[in-house]
């Protein structure tokens, strides 16, 4: 079991938590803004030993509150279960960011009750030529809807986090407010593009938008104004 890179702690991967975030190479999308390119592309090989990762941090548990499994998009990986089975056994938490292409497998995970929390990627309003154009690729859109509608109704048990990056071009106002009434009454993170080692690289020179603009957005959207839609993450 090997992942691609990873980040021995992170404050900002998994909400109140110290997480050791892992990045699995390898992705069914291909989002022309997509910050990872080379994990995307598949072009960084899985070679590090997650056995070896745990290890250093066995006998250290107070340091971190679990593990963050991100990429590329992890559910494409032969070896995720196997992977996430191995933290759970050392007594870890996990989280895992998915782009929501494959439902049944966030479905079993969840069912075998060995993920703690998921972090789904809305890239933007759910029109099939919109999603289309973000992910640059046909996205098969039902799939996504069937996640979307699957975290919504998830036990609590399992932490859930809905987010969207603003990208210009990608992301309009009117993109978010439909997301938020798709969302209904769960949190949802609006985060900002930074614009490096992008897919496409015409997205390396876009004008992004500034931290005003997004608290703007998220006041406008957050009707009642209860902080629903946070900044960040």
């Amino acid at each position: 079991m090997f992942v691609a890179d990873y980040i021995e702690t992170s404050l900002l991967d998994w909400e109140g938590k110290i997480s050791c975030v892992l990045f699995l190479s390898g992705c069914n999308f291909r989002c022309p803004w997509c910050q990872n390119r080379d994990l995307a592309l598949g072009k960084i090989e899985n070679r590090i030993s997650v056995v070896d990762i745990i290890k250093k941090f066995k006998s250290k548990k107070n340091w971190i509150d679990g593990f963050v499994i991100t990429g590329g998009e992890p559910t494409v990986n032969p070896n995720l279960k196997k992977i996430i089975t191995e933290i759970k056994n050392n007594g870890f938490k996990v989280k895992i960011d998915t782009n929501g292409s494959n439902p049944d497998i966030i479905k079993n995970l969840i069912y075998e009750g060995i993920i703690d929390c998921v972090a789904i990627d809305i890239k933007t309003s759910l029109d099939k030529s919109k999603y289309n154009n973000a992910c640059g690729i046909k996205v098969d859109l039902d799939a996504v809807e069937r996640t979307i509608d699957m975290l919504l109704n998830v036990d609590k048990s399992v932490e859930v986090m809905f987010r969207t990056t603003l990208v210009s071009g990608i992301v309009d106002i009117e993109d978010v407010k439909e997301i938020v009434k798709r969302v209904k009454d769960k949190k949802y993170y609006i985060q900002k593009f930074i614009s490096r080692n992008t897919l496409d690289e015409k997205y390396l020179n876009i004008e992004t938008y500034s931290e005003a603009k997004i608290q703007e957005i998220r006041k406008i959207v957050d009707e009642k104004n209860i902080k629903r839609v946070v900044v960040g993450l």
